[in-house]
């Protein structure tokens, strides 16, 4: 017969309290941190978050959207040294948001366009849903105006 230690024991309690920390919930839905979107786009949201996070990545991937372009030519335009850019340039290309195309002597740098679809579509549903929020709260204010403002007329007679 099996039986199970211990420390199973605790990592299955652990488990039942905090799904989160293994990355499956008591229904075994993965990624349950953010419950917001499907397991399959997660992974890519996060890392092109974490990839364009940094400023010098961001303003590396505005410069691609006009052409593919080499390292040098990047740091010039940039005005960062040949490491930085490379540095740079690996992170993007570990998420998955820029290709590297060898040209005679040197590499081309361009934008890869289906990670970044993939994250204007799942920005996009949950737009619609903070423009009804914010809707809704520019209501709410103005309500709150229209309701302190015989209060504001009282306290000018006084």
């Amino acid at each position: 017969m099996f039986r199970t230690s211990s420390l199973d024991k605790r990592s299955t309690e652990r488990h039942a309290r905090h799904p989160w920390r293994t990355g499956f919930s008591r229904h075994h839905r993965p990624y349950v941190l953010t419950g917001i979107c499907l397991c399959r786009h997660i992974q890519t949201v996060i890392e092109t978050f974490a990839a364009l996070s940094e400023p010098n990545r961001f303003r590396i991937v505005e410069l691609l959207r006009s052409g593919p372009r080499a390292v040098n030519e990047i740091g010039e335009r940039l005005r960062l040294n040949q490491p930085q850019v490379s540095k740079h340039l690996r992170v993007l290309k570990e998420a998955g948001l820029v290709d590297a195309k060898p040209h005679a002597q040197r590499r081309l740098y361009e934008l890869r366009a289906r990670p970044l679809r993939q994250f204007h579509d799942w920005l996009e549903r949950y737009r619609k849903v903070w423009d009804a929020r914010f809707e809704a709260l520019d209501e709410l204010v103005e309500e709150l105006k229209e309701a302190d403002k015989p209060h504001e007329r009282s306290k000018k007679r006084k």
